[in-house]
């Protein structure tokens, strides 16, 4: 990978899975609420998923998780950019901010993020796309159906796989209509995103339907709940190994980037699948 400073990062997609390490500085992330509110315990966090692999950190500051409220700008921008600014003054490593507003995005690109992880793909903020455009870094677009107060109220689909990827090929072309770069476009099929249990196996079954978009392609499982409702396993901390399952069927399929919160097991499972695979 290039150099993770000064908002340009290079990946050789094809080549290996990248791994992204998640670090929440949420209160009430469904995983580790509260766990990395502070800076110290941010940054400590971000130096322990770097020494075990991380290519990549994503760090958010407002959850998406299933019911949740939204968060005010300040709020966000209050519980990110100190974070990322602490972790770019140290590591050299690149850093995705996940967010779906412009001016949370822009404050995060300037402290030192290299990437914006959009889960809206670009609706909630009409800002967000001419930002990313005319800084000329990467987009990751996902699909979600709804927000995530409402998506997983009794979500539905005729066909799951293929209107997700109808849905992540219209936005894609509105992000290249809007002036992104084609090459900084990367999509996301939403796992857990007002998805049904049918539907995650389904996304996951058929990998190769995304990767026909010819975008990189990440998928992010980690500790959600159709690994509980796999494994029985209930606790999203303890789903772990569930997650490093699902982490090397998708890094066999095809996968550029897994996002996970335990790095340590993504590593290994995605270096045995590159090994056999690619």
């Amino acid at each position: 990978m290039g150099g993770a400073s000064g908002n340009k990062v290079d990946f050789a997609w094809g080549d290996r899975t990248y791994v992204m390490g998640v670090i929440n500085v949420t209160p009430d992330s469904f995983s580790d609420g509260g766990r990395f509110a502070s800076v110290e315990s941010a940054l400590a966090q971000a130096r322990a998923l770097v020494d075990a692999g991380a290519d990549m950190l994503d760090i958010g500051g407002e959850s998406t998780r299933p019911y949740s409220d939204p968060v005010p700008a300040d709020e966000e921008l209050r519980r990110v950019v100190p974070v990322i600014e602490a972790i770019k003054a140290e590591l050299a490593v690149a850093v995705s901010v996940d967010t779906t507003k412009a001016v949370v995005a822009e404050a995060a690109l300037d402290a030192g993020a290299d990437i914006v992880n959009d889960v809206s793909a670009l609706r909630f903020d009409p800002g967000m796309a001419a930002l990313v455009a005319s800084r000329g870094v990467p987009v990751v677009l996902m699909h979600m159906k709804g927000t995530p107060k409402d998506m997983q109220v009794d979500p539905v689909y005729e066909n799951a796989v293929e209107e997700i990827a109808l849905f992540l090929e219209e936005r894609a072309a509105f992000a290249r209509e809007k002036g992104i770069a084609s090459e900084n476009i990367w999509i996301d099929p939403g796992i857990g995103f007002g998805k049904r249990l049918e539907d995650n196996l389904s996304i996951l079954r058929r990998l190769s339907r995304f990767k026909e978009l010819g975008m990189p392609l990440l998928v992010g499982p980690s500790r959600k709940a159709f690994i509980g409702a796999v494994t029985g396993v209930e606790r999203p901390a303890d789903r772990d190994v569930g997650t490093a399952a699902v982490v090397a069927l998708a890094a066999a399929a095809g996968a550029d980037v897994v996002r996970v919160h335990n790095v340590e097991y993504a590593v290994q499972a995605v270096r045995i699948a590159d090994a056999i695979h690619r």
